[in-house]
């Protein structure tokens, strides 16, 4: 078949409808000169057709043949005066060239189902109940919450305050009796009561001029050392080591007979409760828990 030219100059092998612009061509319209492989290649868009008078197009003022029924460019047709509409999706408008980056937006993620049933967010971003940082409108800053949320684990439980132990110092004449000890006994007096209150304890007599100064001081019994013995503790128990006295220290439980074998310097020896500490010629330590109003 031969090819013919549409009224816009296009060389078409359609004979009804022009192939490059869709123009209808009148039957009988005679062939293109040379036929098919002898015609010129069509026009570039945007550029006037070669041949035959031209117009402006109106909505683009792309030139086009006299006679054109659509703008080769935008589409404007020429016959009802009509604006081509924008081409969805591309956000530019017909006969524009979209910039370096432009191009169909990709469709926005479908929203969360659940987050129809979520409450509205409060002013600042965060939702009730919401905690953490929040960001200011219109600034990068971000602050925090003025009010922290209250903590609703139990504090942990104090340690218990440890027991408080007393001393009772005591003239004992059984002891006395039992050493031999050639000073006279002194005369019978209620006991003394040291309160124990640091976790090591010096018990022996006092001597100014060699800065000693016992917590637990015998007093007159001059069989005791004055650094005679030590008592420590831990918060809850108690020892008693002897520091290398002269005399020696003994440990007896309440109920016994007295003590015959004294500790060996240096070793510590638990003390129970009631136990009692002889030392020196006639002093008797026991060494107890204190009562209720002793403190």
């Amino acid at each position: 078949m031969s090819a013919v030219r549409c009224p816009a100059g296009h060389v078409s092998a359609s004979t009804d409808y022009c192939d490059t612009c869709g123009a209808p061509i009148a039957p009988g319209t005679p062939a293109g000169p040379g036929g098919p492989e002898a015609s010129a290649p069509p026009p570039a868009v945007g550029s006037a057709p070669t041949g035959g008078p031209t117009t402006t197009c109106p909505s683009c003022a792309a030139p086009a043949a006299t006679g054109a029924l659509f703008c080769e460019r935008c589409g404007y047709d020429f016959t009802t005066g009509t604006a081509p509409e924008p081409f969805a999706g591309t956000g530019v408008e017909a006969g524009e060239t979209p910039e370096r980056g432009d191009g169909p937006r990709e469709p926005e993620p479908e929203a969360d189902p659940g987050s129809r049933s979520r409450p509205p967010r409060a002013a600042g971003g965060a939702r009730p109940g919401e905690t953490g940082l929040l960001r200011s409108a219109g600034s990068g800053r971000i602050s925090t919450p003025t009010h922290a949320p209250e903590s609703t684990s139990p504090a942990a439980p104090s340690p218990p305050a440890a027991e408080p132990w007393v001393v009772e110092v005591w003239v004992d004449p059984e002891w006395y009796a039992d050493q031999q000890a050639p000073d006279p006994l002194p005369s019978g007096a209620p006991p003394g009561l040291v309160v124990l209150r640091e976790r090591s304890v010096l018990v022996g007599r006092a001597s100014a001029s060699r800065h000693i100064h016992p917590q637990v001081d015998c007093g007159s019994d001059t069989a005791v050392s004055r650094r005679h013995c030590q008592l420590n503790t831990d918060g809850r128990r108690w020892w008693v080591e002897d520091l290398e006295s002269s005399n020696g220290t003994f440990v007896g439980r309440p109920g016994e007979s007295l003590p015959q074998e004294p500790l060996v310097p240096g070793r510590r020896q638990e003390l129970g409760d009631g136990d009692r500490v002889y030392v020196g010629a006639w002093t008797r330590l026991v060494v107890r828990r204190a009562l209720p109003g002793e403190i």
